[in-house]
C-alpha cells in the first residue's frame, strides 16, 4: 500500500506542478482564445460580461424594494456581489462539464497535465467575475462612500479560497460529464435549485424574519459568499467562524476533486 505522503508521492506532485508551469503559455493562449472568441465582432465587446449582472440588479432592485421597501443603495451592491460570485460559480460548474470534449483534439495531439483544461475554464470565468467584483466595489463607494477601504486587503486570500472551490468544482464535472454525459442537464437543474437556496438575491435578514436563516448556516456556497460581502459591502473582515466553516468546506471539496480527477485522468482519454 502507498503512503500518500511518501517522498515518491511528493516528486510526482511537484513534477505535475513543473508540468503544469511549462505549458503555461499553452493554457494562456487558450483562455486569450477563448475571450476573443466570446466577444468576436460584437459591438460592446466584454461590456457584454457586465450587462447581465448590472442589468438582473435595476429590476430586482426595483422589485425587491417595491415588495420589502430595501434600501435600494445597500442592496444593489449586495445583489450584484451576489449575482457575480453566482456566475463564476455555475460558469466554473456548467463549463467544466465540457473542458474534456472542449479540447479534445490538443488532448489528442500532445500530452499535457489534465488539469490544464479544468483550468482554462475556471481562469476564463474568474475574468469576468473580477471584472464584475470590481464593478461592485465602484458601486459602493459611489453609492455608501470609502468605509470598506481597510477591509479590502482581506479579498486577496477570500478570492484564493473562491477560486479553489472553482477549481475543484470544475474538476469534479470535467470528470463525472467524460463518464456521464448526463452531467451537464443534472447541473442545470441542480444549479437551478441551489441558487433559490443561497442569498444571491434575497437577504439574511429576510430568512431569518421567517426562522430560515439555518439554509445560510448549512449553505457551503453562502458562506463563501458572505466571505465576499462583509469586507465590500460593509467593511468588516470575515467573522473566524464563517471563515473556518467556509475554508473546511472548501477543503473537503477539494479533496474529493483531487481524489476523482488524479484517480481517473489517466483513461479520460479512451473516454472521449
Amino acid at each position: 500500500m502507498e503512503v500518500v505522503n511518501s517522498p515518491d508521492t511528493r516528486i510526482r506532485a511537484s513534477e505535475y506542478l513543473n508540468g503544469i508551469w511549462r505549458s503555461r503559455y499553452f493554457w494562456m493562449s487558450l483562455v486569450r482564445m477563448d475571450l476573443r472568441s466570446r466577444y468576436r465582432r460584437s459591438a460592446l465587446g466584454i461590456g457584454w460580461s457586465l450587462l447581465q449582472p448590472l442589468a438582473m440588479t435595476c429590476v430586482l432592485c426595483v422589485v425587491f424594494s417595491t415588495l420589502f421597501g430595501i434600501d435600494v443603495k445597500t442592496y444593489g451592491a449586495y445583489l450584484l456581489i451576489g449575482l457575480s460570485f453566482w456566475q463564476f460559480i455555475s460558469n466554473c460548474v456548467l463549463q467544466g462539464c465540457r473542458a474534456f470534449q472542449m479540447s479534445e483534439a490538443y488532448i489528442r495531439q500532445q500530452p499535457q497535465p489534465m488539469l490544464i483544461y479544468p483550468l482554462r475554464v475556471v481562469l476564463g470565468s474568474g475574468f469576468h467575475f473580477l471584472l464584475s467584483l470590481g464593478v461592485s466595489i465602484l458601486i459602493v463607494w459611489v453609492l455608501i462612500g470609502f468605509r470598506n477601504l481597510p477591509a479590502l486587503p482581506v479579498l486577496v486570500p477570500v478570492l484564493l479560497l473562491i477560486f479553489v472551490l472553482g477549481l475543484a468544482l470544475a474538476m469534479i464535472a470535467s470528470v463525472a460529464n467524460v463518464y456521464f454525459p448526463d452531467t451537464l442537464h443534472l447541473a442545470e437543474v441542480g444549479l437551478s435549485i441551489v441558487f433559490y437556496m443561497t442569498p444571491v438575491i434575497y437577504t439574511k435578514e429576510l430568512l431569518s424574519q421567517r426562522k430560515l436563516d439555518w439554509l445560510v448556516d448549512i449553505n457551503p456556497l453562502a458562506n463563501a459568499l458572505e466571505l465576499l460581502r462583509a469586507p465590500i459591502l460593509y467593511g468588516e473582515l470575515p467573522g473566524m467562524w464563517r471563515l473556518g466553516v467556509a475554508s473546511g468546506t472548501i477543503a473537503l471539496v477539494a479533496l474529493v476533486a483531487y481524489a476523482v480527477f488524479f484517480s481517473r485522468q489517466r483513461t479520460l482519454i479512451f473516454k472521449l
